[in-house]
């Protein structure tokens, strides 16, 4: 099912953006410094990919339609993974918030946003491995053809209409070079 591949391929570019993160979060607890510039690279990554389009397309589209399947919103994988979106995002409005201080240097905001970094990334890639080894697999056993169909189309709207023209290659970019540290 194209559709559920091409959320697993953008599990990887996470993954990425998260390798970045812990890189980032050991710098501020190691050297007592945080590379803004990058920081706030991998904050928007994370918003605008992670957040924005990624668990967008699962919340309004994939997640929704295994409801309309018959699977609960409220309970099971689907509520355990909308639960987990929930902590990231305050993870992540948490690091907003300190980064300004930590560039600084001020060392509870450097601590502030290197433990928020490091519980992101660990709830992030459990929650990965939850929705590539079980939700996903569920997808695609629940989902028709023409349900595959149209979640495809859902995607590409939401890239399209949502995102705009190049936001997926911009971000695919910038993971990499999160992903690869140093200055």
């Amino acid at each position: 099912m194209k559709a559920v591949d091409d959320l697993q391929h953008e599990h990887r570019v996470i993954e990425l953006v998260l390798t970045g993160l812990e890189w980032l979060a050991r710098r501020a607890q190691s050297e007592q410094r945080l590379n803004r510039e990058r920081a706030e690279r991998a904050l928007e990554v994370l918003r605008n990919f992670a957040d924005r389009c990624h668990h967008g397309k699962e919340e309004r589209h994939l997640f929704r339609m295994m409801e309309a399947r018959g699977m609960s919103r409220e309970s099971g994988p689907l509520g355990v993974m909308l639960h987990e979106h929930t902590l990231g995002r305050e993870h992540i409005r948490a690091m907003v918030e300190a980064l300004p201080r930590a560039a600084e240097g001020e060392a509870a905001a450097l601590a502030a946003f290197a433990d928020r970094a490091r519980a992101y990334a660990e709830l992030l890639r459990q929650h990965i491995r939850k929705e590539d080894s079980v939700l996903y697999p569920m997808a695609k056993r629940l989902l028709s053809e023409d349900d595959a169909q149209r979640l495809l189309t859902d995607f590409e709207a939401v890239e399209r209409d949502e995102m705009g023209e190049g936001a997926h290659d911009k971000y695919h970019r910038w993971a990499h070079e999160l992903a690869e540290g140093g200055e």
